[in-house]
């Protein structure tokens, strides 16, 4: 338990994602940022000095090993977040995990019982499902009545030719980096785990899906249909059901718009969702509040995107096992 009404946060491997997970933390209540960890010290001095931290790392291990901190974000490549998690509650850290946690449902597993073990919390980082859009979209959806399909696309133009989420070795790919979020919100509007996936890609040059569109039956019968890709600028949540269409034009970023009810359109207070995914952890770590995304989440996660990606390569689809 932290020594005061705040968590103290740890960044490790500052980039881009935890960039911009600090943007509106200063406005926390909860918790306060003091260090950033990473193999380069002049990274993570530049950007402790960015954010006016107060120390600055330039290894892991050195972050994890510092007393004053509670808590760490994980960021980095894919194929790092089980690693790197597991060796901050090795060191009593509690852990914000950047998504996708993991696409194998032994790691999320392995983490959360080691969490368990050591009476820490681990949460995966869907800033998304924090946010006053969401909450609303959830409300919202009775209205629509019996749910009969759901369709959601989250996508981007890749126009480097050496980022990181296209190489393979790094758990790259569309489905897992853009992909995550439709899964995601399919299982939220289901209320339920899939029973059944199918999936087709478009690889890149890496190797790597650079386009992806997947089929999620659920046991209700409903269908979810999800495409994401590094191809094009997309992004939606769109429910079908017996008494209209309930639609987010952006409910992964808030950028395009808010919901639209049957063609009628509602504004959403506009909220930053990174601090709101802190705060949440924040409170859960001094008692105040559950985490919103815990173990069966991440789990659900994982095993949709492993039997999505294992329908893709074998042109069959998947069941997955309750």
């Amino acid at each position: 338990m932290p020594s005061s009404d705040k968590v103290r946060w740890g960044i490790l491997s500052p980039g881009r994602i935890a960039s911009r997970l600090l943007q509106d933390a200063g406005r926390a209540t909860n918790f306060t940022v003091v260090a950033a960890g990473s193999r380069s010290i002049d990274r993570a001095q530049e950007f402790a000095a960015k954010f006016g931290l107060a120390r600055a790392y330039g290894s892991y291990d050195e972050l994890l090993a510092d007393r004053e901190v509670d808590a760490v974000y994980v960021g980095g490549p894919n194929s790092l977040h089980h690693p790197m998690t597991m060796l901050a509650l090795s060191a009593g850290k509690h852990v914000l995990c950047e998504k996708p946690y993991s696409r194998h449902p032994a790691q999320v597993t392995e983490a959360f019982d080691a969490a368990d073990a050591a009476g820490l919390l681990v949460m995966e980082a869907f800033m998304w499902r924090h946010t006053p859009q969401t909450r609303r979209f959830v409300e919202l959806l009775p209205e629509v009545g019996e749910v009969r399909s759901i369709r959601s696309t989250f996508g981007f133009v890749m126009e480097s030719t050496t980022d990181v989420r296209l190489d393979p070795a790094m758990d790259g790919g569309c489905l897992s980096d853009v992909g995550c979020y439709p899964i995601s919100g399919s299982r939220l509007v289901a209320g339920t785990e899939p029973v059944r996936v199918f999936g087709e890609q478009v690889l890149g040059p890496s190797g790597v899906d650079i386009q992806f569109s997947g089929m999620l039956r659920f046991p209700t019968g409903v269908v979810a249909e999800i495409v994401a890709g590094f191809t094009s600028d997309q992004r939606s949540l769109e429910v079908v059901g017996a008494n209209g269409t309930l639609l987010s034009r952006d409910p992964w970023q808030g950028e395009f718009g808010g919901i639209e009810l049957n063609g009628k359109p509602e504004l959403v207070p506009d909220v930053d969702a990174y601090r709101l995914e802190m705060e949440n952890l924040s409170d859960a770590i001094l008692g105040r509040a559950k985490p919103l995304l815990g173990r069966a989440d991440a789990l659900g996660q994982a095993r949709v995107i492993d039997a999505l990606l294992r329908s893709a390569a074998s042109g069959e689809a998947v069941s997955i096992a309750s």
